[in-house]
């Protein structure tokens, strides 16, 4: 028997299809690879399993868990089950856990809410499955809060509270999108010695084929609420035959087409650059501190080049960015921008800083969702002196136009629009003052395989057309190989190694970079070519 058989599940919100007869079966001990891209419905099929559905919801079908029908069970039945009999683990740690609560007592009361135990018993439990999940108490103290962890630290937290009843089932929807790529290998280890181990079942839902190909034992590609391709992984992505599953792969792999010419001569010029903060003493009386997060560093960007910048969470990428843009300065060197310092004295050059501007890796969270797209966009204009409505209007126009949209919906708010669509937006935002270079923080990290290769396209062509330089800060790293022409990789506050893409890629001469690249998941050889 499996452990997990959905039987021609079909789902409506309120009279709207969302769900159309999906079926997928999960054996105890394996794993099951959902993939697809935003709206497929992958989550709302785990949703649907976990009985975690909206107002209006009418779920029709069969959902077995070791046959037994969960759609037949009272929201009282579902109560025990979930977290007992089946765990999950959420995408983003940090909202998937309570701010204000120490991660100890997070863990316990998962424990709590399913067995009547005294406070000391649920508490060793609780360190029990912080040590299973790889975070040792006595390395990581229960009484820490989630914000005094990493990314991948607060992750482990929320998988010793989905395994903390050791569940038969764990469902994971997608949960390494924000984390680096040596981070994702770590969780993904665990998550594959959890089943290897426990025995239990894992839903593994992802919009990431490189990952799902190296973690799971059967695959299932959903689009627009229904499974058009199942099949062992071992096989599944050689011998695809629906045409949906043929262009999620193609995505996968897709490298844009760059006609641009880099010039020699020099653009963005960092010589040097030391950045510290100051940390809080330890004692009332005591000396204060600093962490020195840039050491250092130096490098080149020229004109037309496209720049990769690679590293993990910590390793100073986000500290040199913010003083590339002129917002925050340096303690010692220089950052010149055409020759022309990004500093006088102790200010930002404003002449400098009109000709950079930056795309975020969250585009809704960038934007003022009150105000209107044209608004929106015409932002970077109080950089520039006075400019008539007329020609704002124009330059609007036809920012929207260059990145694939039109005019019109300048009138619309961002809530209206796609995760891809925004992220167009945005970059229209930065072209609207004509910059030199573009800094693009994680700017496709977040987004679907198709969409994402659309918009690498999309920066390919406005780089030929209008003469752009790029500073690609990413951490993953199938995305600056396929769109940069040389990449630096920063590690605690330095430059360890720097290249053309390709060489670096290939042949990583520091360990560091080597590990980077082995952590990084790939399609199988056979396929990726």
């Amino acid at each position: 028997m499996n452990l997990l058989d959905i039987r021609n599940l079909s789902l409506a919100i309120h009279g709207t299809p969302i769900l159309h007869d999906v079926s997928l079966t999960l054996e105890a001990g394996r794993i099951l690879g959902v993939i697809g891209e935003s709206g497929s419905g992958k989550s709302m099929t785990a949703f649907s399993t976990m009985q975690l559905l909206p107002q209006g919801a009418e779920p029709t079908g069969q959902i077995l868990l070791d046959g037994q029908d969960i759609l037949t069970r009272t929201e009282r039945d579902m109560c025990s089950v979930r977290g007992r009999e089946i765990g999950m683990v959420f995408q983003e740690p940090m909202t998937a856990l309570n701010p204000l609560k120490r991660i100890g007592d997070q863990v316990a009361e998962t424990i709590t809410q399913h067995e009547r135990v005294p406070r000391r018993t649920a508490m060793e439990r609780a360190a029990e499955a912080l040590r299973r999940a790889e975070l040792p108490p006595e390395k990581f103290p229960m009484s820490r809060f989630p914000h005094e962890l990493s990314g991948g630290q607060r992750q482990r937290v929320v998988i010793a509270m989905a395994i903390a009843l050791r569940p038969r089932l764990l469902i994971a929807d997608e949960p390494t999108t924000a984390l680096d790529v040596t981070t994702q290998a770590q969780i993904l280890a665990l998550l594959k010695k959890l089943v290897r181990e426990e025995g239990m079942g894992l839903m593994m839902i992802s919009h990431d084929l490189a990952v799902v190909a190296d973690m799971a034992d059967e695959i299932a590609i959903m689009q627009k609420g229904r499974v058009v391709e199942t099949g062992p992984a071992e096989t599944l992505f050689r011998e695809m035959q629906h045409p949906y599953s043929k262009a999620l792969l193609a995505a996968s792999t897709h490298a844009p087409e760059r006609g641009a010419e880099v010039a020699e001569t020099p653009l963005l010029e960092v010589r040097k650059v030391r950045r510290s903060y100051a940390l809080p003493a330890k004692t009332p009386f005591g000396a204060r501190r600093e962490i020195e997060a840039v050491k250092g560093v130096s490098f080149t960007l020229k004109r037309g080049e496209s720049l990769g910048l690679v590293g993990e969470s910590g390793c100073g990428k986000s500290t040199l960015t913010r003083a590339i843009l002129g917002l925050e300065e340096v303690q010692s060197g220089e950052i010149a921008l055409a020759g022309a310092p990004v500093f006088t004295g102790h200010k930002p050059n404003p002449e400098v800083r009109r000709k950079m501007q930056v795309v975020f890796q969250d585009p809704y969270g960038s934007f003022n969702p009150r105000h209107r797209v044209a608004r929106l966009v015409a932002e970077p204009f109080h950089l520039l002196p006075d400019t008539p409505r007329a020609e704002r209007d124009r330059a609007v126009a036809e920012a929207l136009e260059a990145v694939g949209l039109s005019a019109a919906d300048g009138a619309k708010y961002i809530h209206e629009f796609s995760g891809g669509q925004r992220q167009r937006i945005a970059i229209a935002r930065a072209l609207i003052t004509r910059p030199e270079l573009i800094l693009l923080d994680e700017a496709v990290s977040a987004l679907d395989v198709q969409v994402r290769a659309q918009i690498l396209d999309l920066l390919a062509d406005l780089s030929d057309r209008f003469g752009l330089s790029y500073l690609f800060i990413s951490h993953d790293l199938s995305v600056v190989r396929s769109i940069t022409d040389r990449v630096l990789v920063m590690k605690s506050g330095e430059i360890v190694e720097e290249g053309p893409t390709e060489q670096v890629f290939d042949s990583p001469q520091h360990p560091y970079t080597q590990a980077l690249v082995a952590a990084a998941p790939v399609l199988p050889d056979d396929v990726a070519a």
